[in-house]
């Protein structure tokens, strides 16, 4: 995957760790090394030839079946130093930063996109851009507590406004590809919905044909998850949130979100589903969706794969 992104050809990626199994492709010839497992793919997977590029190295030349992202030019990812401009808490265990970046820095990104950050001691994690891009030069993130975790600790018990930190990115390919004429469908868990944030704001001032419809799908288990108004993205939309352990008090759907799409009136012709969360939600989602008659080539994904040290 380094290798095809050096030689300008784009591949899809997500989580770059093995997991995800966002880049993967066929082997049609020639060997490559596994530079760590690949638990993305099934037994099946792997007696057919497919291999994850983002862990695999070529040991010889090679042909793979895999498919790129055509015309797509994605911005070249470079480190960048920033600042922290603002935080504060969205909901008892997410917090977000506002990072700022120099005027003049030559930082582009495509909504839905991520970014590593790198604080002090080389502690570096990655997170998804919840903001369209703007003048201002300005990343906003949408970060989970993990309990325990050595960069959680750092956001929220001693983050301060004007700390200095770097970034890396812009990184991954989980952003909008056509949508003229299209139903658009979000699929989000927890803080999956700050790439979504991003799109649909990018929505909003779109200078081409409009979607067909859009739908956000929401998820969280409890009400305090669901910390965003979507209707502040300012695209026209449909919003279902969905709770996985309700109260007796929610009045709302209940269940997955994968599961609140299947039991809306789709027409899988038109629908382009892009869906950001957990592993084990987009691997849920993917399955049950085809399987409903969603296309392949259809299901857009980012997988939050958490660090042990998060």
């Amino acid at each position: 995957m380094d290798a095809a992104l050096r030689a300008k050809v784009a591949l899809a990626y997500s989580c770059r760790t093995g997991r995800c199994s966002t880049c993967k492709g066929r082997l049609r010839r020639g060997t490559t090394e596994a530079l760590r497992d690949e638990p993305g793919l099934t037994s099946g997977e792997l007696a057919e030839g497919w291999i994850l590029t983002c862990v695999r190295s070529a040991s010889t030349d090679v042909e793979l079946e895999v498919e790129d992202l055509g015309d797509v030019r994605l911005s070249s990812a470079g480190t960048f130093p920033c600042r922290i401009h603002s935080l504060g808490l969205l909901a008892p265990d997410v917090i977000k930063v506002v990072l700022r970046l120099s005027p003049t820095s030559d930082f582009h990104y495509l909504p839905g996109q991520y970014i590593d950050v790198i604080a002090h001691g080389g502690m570096r994690r990655s997170y998804s851009i919840a903001n369209a891009p703007a003048v201002e030069k300005r990343i906003e993130l949408h970060i989970r507590m993990v309990p325990g975790g050595e960069m959680s600790k750092y956001w929220f018990e001693h983050a301060r406004p004007n700390d200095l930190l770097r970034l890396n990115g812009p990184l991954g390919t989980f952003f909008l590809r056509n949508v003229d004429d299209r139903d658009l469908v979000f699929l989000a868990t927890g803080t999956g919905i700050a790439p979504v944030k991003a799109m649909l704001e990018s929505l909003s001032g779109l200078q081409v044909s409009p979607p067909r419809s859009i739908t956000v799908i929401w998820g969280g288990r409890k009400t305090d998850d669901l910390y965003w108004d979507t209707s502040q993205s300012g695209a026209p939309h449909r919003y279902i949130p969905v709770l996985s352990r309700a109260d007796s008090y929610w009045t709302g759907v209940r269940g997955h979100v994968h599961q609140a799409l299947l039991k809306q009136c789709v027409d899988w012709t038109s629908t382009v589903v892009y869906a950001c969360g957990s592993d084990a939600m987009i691997h849920s989602a993917r399955t049950e969706l085809l399987k409903a008659g969603l296309y392949p080539q259809r299901f857009y994904s980012d997988a939050f794969v958490c660090s042990a040290t998060s």
